[in-house]
């Protein structure tokens, strides 16, 4: 569908503005538009960059905000003669937008087609070509902040606002250095707020602002992209796979950094998918310290809507078991010792896998989990070590958890995170426990020189 920017209904916004001269390079512009997202840190924002000159950008902001960054794909649609000036833009599932110029150069629908229909074939040569592996990370319900080097007509920056508005995330902001007064009055009603460093009447193009402006080419976006917060490349193999359990495809995410020491199945709770944005932070710093992980969706759409399934824990487990089964096969992991990390109800599955399977499962960590769910039985016969984290304002799953520590008769810690509630969604509790889980895995699946290379060319 194409859309007429100009009938577009406006949306309550906010907007803030620093006064700058301009900007020694990305990097200095980066550096300031995060002092101006300062508010957002702690919130565990999703920081969207628009390739390439955008990335630079969203690295910075990614880091300094402990946020996690993607990338949004779009692409501007240039008039007939002049590629160059754009008249639209098209995003990475296809919708069209139209400004008014297209009017002007007498562009029509037909060449407008045609051309988004080129353009949206580079979109997709260019996600393969990064090698990012996954679908783009779920907005739906976070702080999103899409960010560009610079807003000039703003076109692209309107279509990569739109495909995220439509996939409802909590809050969009737009956030550019520097940017034109034409470009913000084009996405002024798509942000929920806009932050900008300078908007000079002046403006005439976005280089005209950096003392250095150099072209960003894909190999540096492909090296920002897969660079830890830290700032150490972490190179990781992404594949999406389908797993075969009771005559379903379980959809799932496979990332192997080279040389993985181990691999970690993630077992989600109630209402959660393999898109949770907390197990792919929990994920991320898994990769960093060598160890593969396996995010899956244990239930089907349908089955997932069904609240009763959320808590089948007989069925949960059993879809656990078919991934590691799958796992032990798969011919990039089935070198690689295998732990668990569960939350909520599917620590529950966690525990009941580690018990059934005690010479296989070599350690396993909960997440604000029921390990009560588990059962009495279950608990008693696990070996693997077991460390339980709950947050301490969780009272009611604290006590569930001291009574688990009792009856599970190995190794079994328990840690509380201060403060933290149920969700884990406090300013530092998802990171803690990134840090306390990856450390119990290190721990106790040790390096023992059967681990695997992946190829992350």
């Amino acid at each position: 569908m194409i859309a007429d920017v100009s009938r577009m209904a406006r949306r309550p916004m906010t907007m803030t503005q620093w006064q700058t001269d301009g900007f020694r390079d990305r990097t200095d512009a980066g550096q300031q538009l995060a002092q101006a997202l300062s508010s957002l840190r702690g919130k565990h924002p999703l920081i969207l960059a628009i390739p390439r000159g955008g990335v630079p950008i969203g690295r910075i902001v990614a880091d300094r905000l402990d946020g996690e960054l993607d990338i949004v794909l779009v692409r501007k649609i240039g008039a007939p003669g002049n590629p160059e000036y754009a008249i639209g833009a098209v995003d990475e599932a296809g919708a069209i937008q139209q400004s008014d110029d297209a009017r002007l150069v007498d562009a029509d629908d037909r060449y407008i087609r045609r051309e988004a229909a080129r353009q949206l074939a580079v979109i997709q040569a260019r996600r393969q070509g990064y090698g990012l592996g996954h679908p783009p990370i779920d907005p739906a319900g976070r702080t999103v902040v899409v960010v560009d080097d610079g807003l000039a007509t703003g076109a692209t920056m309107r279509a990569a606002l739109l495909a995220v508005r439509a996939r409802k995330p909590a809050r969009l902001v737009c956030a550019v250095p520097v940017a034109s007064p034409r470009g913000l009055v084009s996405v002024a009603d798509v942000a929920d707020s806009l932050v900008y460093l300078s908007a000079p009447d002046h403006f005439q193009a976005v280089g005209q602002f950096y003392a250095n402006f150099p072209a960003v080419d894909d190999s540096e976006v492909v090296h920002l992209l897969m660079r830890s917060p830290s700032g150490s490349p972490v190179p990781v193999r992404a594949e999406d796979v389908r797993i075969p359990a009771d005559g379903l495809l379980l959809d799932g995410n496979l990332q192997l950094p080279q040389e993985a020491r181990g691999l970690v199945i993630f077992t989600h709770g109630s209402g959660s998918n393999r898109h949770s944005p907390r197990h792919r932070l929990v994920a991320q710093a898994m990769h960093a310290k060598g160890l593969a992980t396996l995010l899956f969706d244990l239930l089907s759409e349908d089955e997932a809507a069904d609240l009763s399934a959320r808590f089948d824990i007989p069925r949960l487990a059993a879809r656990l078991d078919a991934a590691t089964r799958w796992a032990m096969h798969h011919p990039r992991t089935q070198a690689l010792p295998i732990g668990l990390f569960g939350a909520s109800t599917g620590a529950a599955a966690a525990l009941v896998l580690a018990a059934r399977y005690p010479k296989v499962i070599k350690a396993v960590v909960s997440r604000g989990g029921r390990p009560d769910l588990a059962g009495h039985g279950a608990l008693a016969r696990v070996q693997a070590p077991t460390l339980l984290i709950v947050g301490g304002a969780d009272h009611e799953v604290v006590a569930l958890n001291r009574s688990a520590l009792s009856v599970i008769p190995c190794h079994v810690e328990l840690v509380l995170v201060p403060n933290a509630t149920h969700l884990f969604e406090e300013e530092g509790a998802i990171e803690r426990v990134a840090e306390l889980a990856t450390h119990w895995f290190v721990r106790w699946m040790p390096d023992q020189g059967r681990g695997v290379t992946a190829d992350v060319r």
